[in-house]
């Protein structure tokens, strides 16, 4: 495990961090552990990972705007979808409104068998 210069660590962090998100982050150290803008608390090695991996995403940002292209299919894909959804509710609104309750629809299907069905007890 190397020495690592706090001081150094730190300022390495909010540089990276200031170029990924534009603004200077809160760290705040509370016996060897630090939170970065409020969240979770960290030692100082993970500081220093996530310094690097910071300076890395920089480089990457190219990459991700790929995928915003494919993004209007999905919403064109998103639209049938919701076409399809309101066919069944309609479909749920009509049997709500006008359709058979659930005790009649069970004297039907047993009124239209061949053997001898009744109704449970208690239902007449």
């Amino acid at each position: 495990m190397s020495n690592l210069d706090k001081d150094k660590v730190i300022a390495e962090y909010t540089e990276a961090y200031q170029k990924a998100h534009g603004k200077k982050p809160k760290i705040e150290s509370s016996n060897g552990w630090y939170s970065v803008d409020g969240g979770k608390n960290v030692r100082l090695s993970q500081l220093a990972d996530d310094a690097k991996a910071l300076g890395k995403e920089k480089k990457s940002a190219p990459k991700k705007s790929e995928p915003k292209k494919t993004e209007p299919k999905k919403a064109e894909a998103k639209k049938p979808a919701a076409k399809k959804s309101s066919a069944k509710q309609s479909s749920a609104k009509k049997s709500s409104s006008g359709g058979l309750t659930a005790k009649e629809l069970w004297k039907q299907k047993l009124e239209g068998k061949d053997s001898d069905c009744r109704l449970p007890r208690g239902s007449a």
